[in-house]
C-alpha cells in the first residue's frame, strides 16, 4: 500500500468517525468503517513488526546484539 492509499484510508476512518458521534452510520457504513479499521491495524501492526526486527542493542564494547522475540 502507498502513501496516498494510507492517507485516504485514513482521511475515510475519520470521517466515518465524525459521521458516527454527529449523527450515527448505516449499516453499510458500519461494515466499512469496520473493515478499514482491521486493514488498518494490521497495516500498523505489519509496520511495528518490521521496525522492531530491526533494533539492536549497541553493546559497551561496541558489539551489536538484536532484539529477539521472546515466546510466550
Amino acid at each position: 500500500m502507498n502513501k496516498n492509499e494510507e492517507t485516504a484510508r485514513l482521511l475515510r476512518i475519520n470521517e466515518l468517525a465524525h459521521k458516527a458521534k454527529s449523527e450515527g452510520l448505516n449499516p453499510e457504513e458500519l461494515a466499512e468503517r469496520d473493515i478499514l479499521r482491521k486493514e488498518y491495524l494490521l497495516a500498523f501492526r505489519e509496520n511495528m513488526m518490521a521496525t522492531m526486527e530491526k533494533i539492536t542493542i549497541v553493546e559497551e564494547d561496541g558489539s551489536h546484539t538484536p532484539v529477539v522475540k521472546k515466546d510466550k
